[in-house]
């Protein structure tokens, strides 16, 4: 939207469930709950998922909570079977 500032995160790259290789870039608040409200994520089955929701909408609103907000997002993402990168690089490199 013209003119709000916008709240950036610790850049982050989210994986498609399914297709391996294929990831949406964020890094903003706002590319997070864009993710968070796209038809392209199965969030259904995921508990942490209101959590992020809120989370993300409340550092929209009051232009804080970054960190909070993408930390949320990373629970209900790992809940969900989503890779994000750079953060399950690690991992990735174990399992290789």
């Amino acid at each position: 939207m013209a003119g709000e500032v916008p709240v950036f995160i610790s850049p982050m790259d989210v994986g498609f469930e399914g297709n391996t290789g294929r990831y949406r870039h964020a890094d903003t608040v706002a590319d997070l709950a864009a993710i968070l409200l796209s038809s392209r994520w199965d969030w259904s089955n995921v508990p942490s998922f209101p959590h992020a929701l809120v989370s993300t909408l409340e550092a929209l609103e009051f232009y804080t909570d970054a960190a909070n907000a993408r930390a949320a997002f990373l629970i209900a993402a790992h809940e969900a079977g989503v890779q994000i990168l750079p953060d399950d690089a690690a991992e990735m490199r174990k399992t290789s």
